[in-house]
C-alpha cells in the first residue's frame, strides 16, 4: 500500500498532558480515558502515553479502513502480542501465514450447519446446569451471575471443542483464567518486560495459572485422542485432529504444541466473551423490567415450556435484538489494537512505522451520532429498518476483516439459545445496594461480580 503522501497532515493531540500524565490515566481508568480522548479531540486522535503516543480512530469508514482496506498494512496489538505468553500462537494471537492456513483450517469447523449440529445440546447443558446449581424448589437463591455464566459458558464450550466435561473443574480454570489476564494490565506499562522476568506476586499468579491451564488442555488432548476420532464425531476437536497427520500419541512436539494453542484459544477465547455477554444482558435485563417482560414473552410463545433448539434461533427475534444492544452497551471486545507495518497513511493523516492505534468498541458504540441516547438500553434500535440505517462500522463487537472473530455464528447461536433457556426458566432480580461495573481486561468484564436473586418460573 502506497506511504504517506506529501500533504498528509500530522497526527492531532499529540502532545498529551505532561510526559506520564496521560499513562496514569489511561492505566487508572482506560475507558474513561478513551471516551474523552474521542469526545474532546474527534474522529483520529492522539495523545501521550509515556514515550509513546497511542492513535484512536472513532469513525466508521476509518474503522473499515483499518481493519478491512488496510488491515494487511497493520498487525495486532501489544495486548495481543502479549497474550502469546498464554495463549501461544493460536488463532487470536498468530500473524501472517500462519494465521491464514489455521483460518483456512477452522473455517470449515464454523459452518452454519457444524454450528447448527454443535447447538442442539446447548440449551439442555444449560437448564441442567442452572437447575443443579439454582435448585428448582420455591424459594429464591443468591447466585453471581458473572461467575455462573463464567461456569456455564466453559461447560458448554468444553464439551463442544474437547467432547469434554469440566464442569468440576469450572470454578479452578475460571480463577486460573482470571490470574492469568490479570498480567494482561502490564500492557501499557513501559517496564513490563522487566517486571515479567522478576519473581513478583502477579507475575507467579501467572505462571501458576498457565501451568494449571496448560494441565488441563494437555489432559483433555490426550483423552480425545486416545478416544479416537470416528465419522459420527462432531466435537470441534475431533475435526482438528481429523485435518492432522500424526496428531495425537506419535504427534512430535511441535504440532502438540500447536494444538495445545489452537485447542487453548477455543477454549477461552470461545467461553470469555459469550459469558461476559450473557451476565451483561442478565444485569441489563434486571434494570429494565419493560424489556424483559417482552422478552419473558417472546420466549414462553416460542419454547412453550421446552428448550430451545437450534430452529428456535430465527423465531426468536426481540432476543436476538436484547443480546445486539446488550453487546453495544457492554461489548465483551471492548477495544482492537493494530500496529502499523510501515508509515502510511489513514484519514489524511500520517502514521508512522509501529504506531499502536485503537479502535474502541466502546468509544463507537456509545457514540450519539449513531446511537440517540446512547446510554439507554434500547432492544428496538435493531429493528431491520433502524439498524439500515447505520453506518455498516459503527457496530463492530466480533472485529471486521481478515482477522473477525471466526466464531461470531457459534456465539450469537450460544448466546440466543442459552439466554432463552435460562429466562424460561428463571426469573433474576438484582440484590440491591451493589456497585457493579466494567473491568477492562482482555474482555470487559462485570467487577466485582453480579449478584441476583434467582426464581424458578412457574
Amino acid at each position: 500500500m502506497a506511504e504517506a503522501t506529501a500533504s498528509a497532515r500530522r497526527l492531532p493531540g499529540g502532545a498529551g498532558c505532561g510526559f506520564g500524565a496521560g499513562l496514569v490515566a489511561f492505566r487508572r481508568d482506560p475507558l474513561a480515558f478513551l471516551t474523552g480522548l474521542a469526545r474532546q479531540r474527534g474522529d483520529v486522535a492522539a495523545a501521550r502515553l509515556g514515550r509513546r503516543t497511542l492513535v484512536l480512530v472513532s469513525e466508521p469508514e476509518l474503522i473499515r479502513e483499518l481493519l478491512v482496506v488496510r488491515d494487511r498494512d497493520f498487525v495486532k496489538s501489544q495486548a495481543l502480542q502479549r497474550a502469546r505468553q498464554l495463549l501461544g500462537q493460536g488463532l487470536l494471537t498468530s500473524e501472517g501465514e500462519l494465521h491464514l492456513r489455521q483460518r483456512r483450517l477452522l473455517q470449515p469447523v464454523f459452518h452454519r450447519e457444524r454450528v447448527a449440529d454443535y447447538a442442539g445440546g446447548m440449551s439442555a447443558l444449560a437448564a441442567a446446569f442452572a437447575a443443579r446449581r439454582w435448585g428448582e424448589g420455591a424459594s429464591p437463591r443468591i447466585v453471581d451471575v458473572a461467575r455462573e455464566m463464567s461456569a456455564l459458558a466453559l461447560v458448554i464450550v468444553a464439551r463442544t471443542v474437547f467432547g469434554a466435561e469440566v464442569e468440576g473443574e469450572a470454578e479452578a480454570i475460571g480463577r486460573a483464567l482470571t490470574d492469568a489476564m490479570g498480567l494482561m494490565r502490564r500492557v501499557s506499562n513501559p517496564l513490563a518486560p522487566v517486571l515479567d522476568r522478576l519473581p513478583l506476586p502477579a507475575t507467579r499468579r501467572f505462571q501458576h495459572a498457565r501451568a494449571r491451564l496448560d494441565e488441563t488442555v494437555y489432559r483433555l488432548l490426550r483423552e480425545r485422542s486416545a478416544r479416537g476420532v470416528g465419522a459420527q464425531d462432531r466435537d470441534l476437536l475431533a475435526l482438528l485432529l481429523s485435518t492432522r497427520s500424526g496428531a495425537g500419541a506419535g504427534a512430535g512436539l511441535e504440532e502438540e504444541r500447536q494444538l495445545r494453542d489452537e485447542a487453548l484459544t477455543l477454549l477461552l477465547a470461545g467461553h470469555e466473551t459469550t459469558a461476559n455477554a450473557l451476565a451483561w444482558t442478565l444485569y441489563l435485563l434486571a434494570l429494565n423490567p419493560g424489556v424483559a417482560a417482552r422478552l419473558h414473552a417472546e420466549v414462553d410463545a416460542e419454547l412453550a415450556g421446552g428448550l430451545a433448539r437450534p430452529e428456535a434461533f430465527e423465531r426468536l427475534p426481540y432476543t436476538l435484538r436484547v443480546l445486539t444492544e446488550s453487546m453495544r452497551l457492554y461489548p465483551p471486545a471492548w477495544t482492537i489494537g493494530r500496529q502499523a507495518l510501515h508509515p502510511l497513511e489513514l484519514g489524511g493523516f500520517a502514521i508512522p512505522a509501529g504506531q499502536p492505534i485503537l479502535a474502541a468498541q466502546w468509544v463507537v458504540h456509545r457514540d450519539a451520532r449513531w446511537f440517540p441516547e446512547p446510554e439507554r438500553f434500547d432492544p428496538d434500535r435493531w429493528l431491520p429498518e433502524r439498524a439500515a440505517e447505520l453506518p455498516r462500522f459503527a457496530y463492530f463487537p466480533f472485529g471486521a476483516g481478515g482477522r473477525k472473530c471466526i466464531g461470531e455464528s457459534f456465539a450469537w447461536m450460544e448466546a440466543v439459545l442459552v439466554l432463552a433457556t435460562l429466562v424460561a426458566r428463571w426469573r433474576l432480580e438484582l440484590v440491591p445496594g451493589q456497585t457493579i461495573r466494567p473491568l477492562p481486561l482482555l474482555t470487559l468484564r462485570p467487577h466485582p461480580g453480579i449478584l441476583m436473586r434467582a426464581t424458578a418460573r412457574a
